[in-house]
């Protein structure tokens, strides 16, 4: 693939403006700079076009009450060499999710010919020299994306961001992490890296497409990084650092279901639908063990069900939840306005 090229940043956001722009400030001091910055706005609630104006990163905002995703271009400068940097500003309709987001961004910055795409969540703040240590290995052949270490903010590694892909055993988690001594390696292949600092090369985009936008959110990454492998390498640069910040609070969901006091508050419980629902489709789609598959479907089933038989006051509704969870991944039924319905109905 092409050893040289111009790098455009795809940044997702969704009601988190301050950490945006630090995430955008963080874009602007790279040392090896970029060329755009793809701003994908979910449709955000908290203020974040008029921030991005206050910070100059556009000048004008978006009309209000959108129908369809709205487009702006606008320029600023870096703070390397004060090159311009193009920002293209997306205000989406609607919250499309993650996975929507990223189909967004994607899908205009390849048609608008940039070569490398560097995806992240807005809570994403690369180091300065992070852009820098993966162009390295922009001419070795066969790549289709590169990836940077991923860390808290107290500099320990996030390591569920990187991994590899075991289509024989989905269940419980089909992403398996890169072990931590691999770490201490300057390159490793992997299978998968998480939507925080994967840099796609465009050649790949053009043989696999876009991410799946019916995911809305979770294990939309995994799905792309299967495609991704099919046609290149993916590599680890591991002095390439990415700061996650929000990660340390994620994952604090997973005792909830176990303990009656702190099971996932029912304003959030809708999301968990989508890992449900698109694992299963994975599997199904991608899992090399049928076997495993579906006994691992089931398992994974009844601990739901017991967990919520022993610690859920509403438990006819919740299993009902979670069993069109898990009957939309069978039947590939992408409706995502499903959950919300599902748990806010009436009964």
């Amino acid at each position: 693939m092409d050893n040289k090229g111009t790098v455009c940043a795809v940044v997702v956001t969704y009601n988190r403006k301050n950490l945006l722009i630090e995430c955008l400030e963080a874009l602007k001091k790279q040392t090896t700079p970029i060329e755009g910055i793809y701003i994908i706005d979910n449709a955000s609630t908290d203020g974040t076009p008029d921030l991005l104006k206050e910070k100059g990163y556009i000048k004008e905002l978006p009309p209000v009450n959108l129908t369809e995703p709205w487009e702006k271009e606008f320029e600023i400068k870096n703070l390397v060499d004060c090159n311009p940097i193009k920002i293209h500003y997306v205000r989406m309709h609607e919250n499309t999710g993650g996975a929507g987001g990223f189909y967004e961004g994607v899908k205009r910055a390849y048609e608008n010919g940039y070569d490398w795409l560097w995806l992240m969540d807005d809570d994403a703040e690369p180091k300065e020299n992070a852009l820098k240590k993966l162009t390295k290995y922009f001419d070795k052949e066969n790549i289709a994306a590169l990836a940077c270490s991923v860390i808290l903010p107290n500099g320990e590694i996030c390591y569920n961001h990187r991994g590899f892909i075991d289509l024989a055993n989905i269940y419980p988690l089909i992403q398996k992490p890169l072990q931590k001594e691999k770490y201490k390696e300057s390159v490793e292949e992997i299978d998968m890296a998480s939507f925080v600092g994967i840099l796609v090369n465009r050649e790949a985009i053009a043989k696999i497409g876009y991410p799946k936008k019916e995911f809305f959110i979770h294990h939309d990454d995994v799905e792309y990084c299967i495609r991704l492998r099919k046609v290149g390498k993916i590599l680890l640069i591991s002095d390439s650092v990415i700061v996650h910040k929000e990660a340390a609070k994620k994952g604090i969901y997973k005792k909830f279901l176990w303990k009656k006091s702190l099971r996932i508050p029912y304003e959030k419980l809708w999301l968990s639908y989508y890992g449900v629902r698109n694992l299963t489709w994975l599997g199904k789609k991608y899992g090399s063990n049928k076997f495993n598959f579906y006994s691992g479907l089931i398992k994974s089933y009844l601990r739901k069900v017991i967990g919520i038989l022993l610690f859920d006051d509403n438990k006819l509704k919740r299993i009902k939840f979670f069993t069109n969870a898990y009957l939309d991944g069978l039947k590939g039924n992408f409706d995502n306005k499903k959950p919300k319905k599902l748990l806010y109905k009436e009964d």
